[in-house]
């Protein structure tokens, strides 16, 4: 008895200097939440403050962005609780099945991430106001509600964004509340603060991890498997609040419980916000689908993940006015959110037991009869290597096992490929994912042909079937098809320097062996390849491959270990040849034998450019290629010496286009030699303009068929109930559809393509065959079509589309991608066809 009262007395000492020690937001930061925008370094000292401050608090560092800023979450909890958290968190990945054994403790996981977009600002300031409240000692309710669970709190997800917009905006506001939404704070210059510094959205890359932030996020993320995630986000000024429940299209995976808790999360903060006389709304815009959002991508790992939106954003600032003139103030904003944060805490605790014995059900269900149509899938290995390698990491990333197939015969299953089922057969090199393990619904989610719309309404793309990403032969089974054995990667043997062949001879089939060609060119090393297939010594080789001969490169010092030891780094295999006398093709001196130029590459953007279509571009040559890439503002194109470099690559614009003098020394400089690069809406710049072979018509017959077949649908339109605006509007666009591209082989921007690739439309734009140029790729036909929402108003003109082209234009050329090659870089297969264009195309 005086053992226990001597240990109430130290505690009750020890939070009160607790107490005495913490600081408030305003206290530490020297302003009131709202009355500014805190840089990320400071929100940074006083989470440091708080956990120096509290033995309750943990600060842990997951990584850090490309500007060098930390990545961080707060980790806090009862005492109890975190004298335990590391079995804790070992019984949580016990429930999910993903380690062996039986969870001995019962506290859920309620992690929380604030400002995934940097000038979605508030929900960083809101996290400063969270975190003290947490912490604070002298709160009993808080203190109660963290007996029960753990809170994980990431308080920027997106720090470079973030201060991105934070910097500029301390710069431009006005001391003197300035709501006028036409005052420069108001107003944003490109690219914004909305993206990382590869200006990526971040909240679309949660299953695709190919932003340094998410790949180390996913790591502490997957440590930890929570039942409950909030992703903190802002929508437009004129919106008031948006919380859960979500809106439909909802997919067929989602469970009852997580459908029936995101309805008591939202009346139990619904419950506050009528108290404050505040607006909201629930069940609308914000689906659960797509599997790489901040909500989405912990329902498919077995947690009820719920988007928060706050109405502001960066256009309010400080605070500016809406539509009813009222004033959108960020404290205001900050008071929504931290609500919001608190009404997550509160129902974690109130349902605790619900939620750990719900997400056991689930993993335990879904695992041993997984719900999806589709149950097994199967990857040929005679697909392309560098393809499936790729496959495989994304799926190690998201904790997918697979395993080596096996010689089964007597299979049926969907073709991806030729989208019909079909008998097969699979050997000890194909690669079966079976959905009975602990991730059967992100594996189904990932593998489904065709994701189920229960409405056509939806806030992102419809498709994204893995085998159509990456271009690999596949099917997908409607039984269980276990791996006969864990999978065994082919051991790499390292290329040694020995005698010096005729050629070193390198695979041209992925991103790696394109980053291995730019190693190459930056060492000042010549790589050719042959425009037909040969075959020397007994081996066979297709066009496209790359050669790398001893004549022309006898300047090179050392260059048997520098070509070895290059292959090395990338993992690839080097076959050798010691005649340049084929037994089949083009002999090595053949005229046939391209030289490929290193080339000077520029890339355009700024006002009238796609950021995000500009910063996957400047992403793929800096952090997959690792090659030299000049960053030109498109408005200045006019005035540039272009002559310094052979290829310029224009991004998805809008707008205006190019001035005319813009216009003219580009179109000069193409004429010259240079090769232009136009994607997706870029094409616009070019499109059924004199002296342009791009049309969007093959005769005037056909587009005065078109247009007539517009206008009587416009006339059996307007007369339809005007609630069905949006859905008419709809009708002539496109989410994400797959389109196989039949690609020319014989060209190079079909090399390594095995004659198809496939395309994630989301644009309506379908163009004519070129009649003067080379239509490299593609949609031969309606039954190209394999997945994806796609309006009915559009779908039949598909068929008979150039979808990969290129214009002659004196000396030079314009290569045209209709849709965009290498969208939020997880299309993987694209990046071939790019580097095809940078590389191959007019050597």
């Amino acid at each position: 008895m005086q053992k226990r009262l001597l240990f109430t007395l130290l505690s009750l000492v020890s939070w009160t200097f607790v107490q005495a020690q913490i600081q408030t937001p305003e206290q530490f930061l020297g302003y009131k939440p709202g009355d500014r925008f805190t840089p990320h370094h400071r929100m940074v000292d006083y989470f440091e403050h708080i956990a120096a401050n509290n033995p309750n608090v943990k600060l842990v560092q997951y990584g850090e962005t490309n500007e060098k800023r930390p990545l961080f979450v707060a980790i806090l909890s009862s005492p109890e609780n975190m004298a335990n958290l590391e079995e804790i968190r070992e019984d949580n990945l016990k429930r999910a099945g993903i380690v062996d054994g039986t969870p001995s403790t019962s506290v859920p996981i309620n992690w929380m991430s604030f400002n995934v977009h940097g000038n979605e600002s508030v929900g960083m300031e809101a996290a400063i106001s969270t975190i003290y409240t947490l912490a604070n000692p002298t709160n009993s309710k808080s203190q109660e509600w963290l007996k029960n669970q753990v809170v994980i709190i990431d308080p920027c997800i997106n720090p470079d964004g973030r201060d991105r917009y934070a910097m500029w905006y301390n710069q431009k506001m006005n001391t003197i509340l300035q709501p006028d939404l036409q005052s420069v704070e108001h107003n944003e210059p490109w690219p914004g603060g909305r993206a990382n510094h590869y200006l990526f959205d971040l909240n679309r890359d949660w299953a695709w991890q190919v932003q340094v932030e998410s790949q180390q996020r996913l790591k502490i993320y997957q440590q930890w498997m929570p039942q409950l995630h909030l992703d903190f986000h802002e929508q437009g000024i004129n919106n008031p609040f948006y919380m859960a429940p979500a809106a439909e299209p909802l997919h067929e995976q989602l469970t009852d419980w997580q459908h029936e808790f995101q309805d008591i999360f939202g009346k139990n903060t619904a419950k506050y916000f009528d108290e404050m006389g505040r607006f909201y709304f629930t069940k609308e815009r914000f689906d659960l689908l797509y599997p790489s959002y901040g909500d989405t991508y912990p329902m498919y790992n077995g947690a009820i993940g719920m988007t928060i939106e706050q109405g502001g954003g960066g256009r309010a600032g400080r605070g500016g006015f809406n539509a009813i003139g009222d004033t959108v103030t960020l404290s205001y904003r900050i008071e929504g959110h931290y609500t919001a944060a608190m009404s997550a805490v509160e129902v974690t605790s109130s349902n605790a037991d619900r939620l750990l014995a719900e997400y056991s059900q689930y993993f335990q269900e879904n695992s041993s009869n997984p719900k999806g149509k589709y149950k097994s899938f199967v990857i040929k290995g005679d697909s392309n290597p560098a393809q499936v390698s790729k496959l495989l990491e994304l799926l190690d990333k998201n904790g997918i096992r697979y395993g080596q197939a096996g010689n089964r015969s007597g299979l049926r299953g969907y073709e991806y490929q030729s989208g019909k089922n079909t008998t097969f057969s699979t050997s000890e090199e194909d690669i079966v994912i079976s959905a009975y393990q602990p991730k059967a619904v992100l594996t189904q989610v990932f593998f489904e042909p065709n994701p189920q719309l229960n409405d056509s309404i939806t806030y992102d793309i419809t498709s994204w079937a893995l085998p159509y990403a990456y271009n690999v032969k596949a099917y997908a089974l409607e039984s269980r098809l276990d791996p006969s054995k864990d999978f065994e990667a082919e051991t790499f043997t390292p290329n040694t320097a020995g005698k010096t062949p005729v050629a070193y001879i390198a695979s041209w089939e992925g991103t790696r062996d394109a980053a291995f060609l730019a190693a190459l060119l930056k060492q000042g090393i010549r790589v050719k390849y042959p425009e037909f297939p040969f075959k020397t010594e007994g081996k066979s080789f297709p066009a496209g491959t790359l050669l790398i001969t001893k004549g022309g490169n006898e300047y090179v010092a050392d260059f048997d270990k520098k070509v070895t030891e290059t292959a090395n780094r990338f993992g690839i295999k080097l076959e050798t040849t010691m005649t340049g006398y084929m037994e089949e093709g083009k002999d090595f001196g053949s005229p046939n034998i391209r030289v490929i130029q290193a080339p000077k590459v520029a890339l355009a953007g700024g006002e009238g450019t796609s950021s995000l279509n500009y910063g996957e571009i400047w992403h793929f040559f800096e952090k997959e290629l690792d090659y030299p890439l000049v960053n030109l503002e498109m408005q200045n194109l006019g005035r540039y010496d272009l002559s310094k470099y052979d290829v310029l690559i224009l991004p998805s614009t809008w707008g205006g286009g190019l001035s005319k003098a813009a216009e003219e020394r580009v179109l000069d400089w193409v004429r010259g030699g240079g090769k232009l690069i136009a994607i997706d809406g870029a094409l616009n710049l070019f499109a059924n303009k004199e002296g342009f072979d791009l049309k969007t018509y093959d005769s005037e017959e056909e587009e005065k068929e078109a247009k007539k077949a517009a206008e009587s649908l416009a006339k059996e339109e307007r007369l339809a109930p005007y609630l069905q605006e949006e859905r008419l509007a709809i009708a002539g666009g496109t989410a994400g559809a797959i389109y196989q591209v039949d690609m020319d082989i014989t060209h190079p921007l079909g090399y390594g393509t095995l004659g198809k690739f496939y395309t994630l439309k989301n644009n309506s734009d379908k163009y004519a065959y070129l009649t003067d140029g080379v239509n490299a790729g593609k949609i031969s036909s309606n039954d190209s079509y394999r997945t994806g929402y796609i309006g009915y108003k559009i779908k039949s003109q598909m068929g008979e589309s150039m979808a990969i082209g290129v214009e002659p234009k004196g000396r030079g050329e314009l290569i045209y991608f209709v849709d965009n090659p290498i969208f939020r870089g997880f299309w993987e297969s694209g990046k071939l066809v790019l580097s095809n264009a940078i590389f191959m195309v007019g050597q």
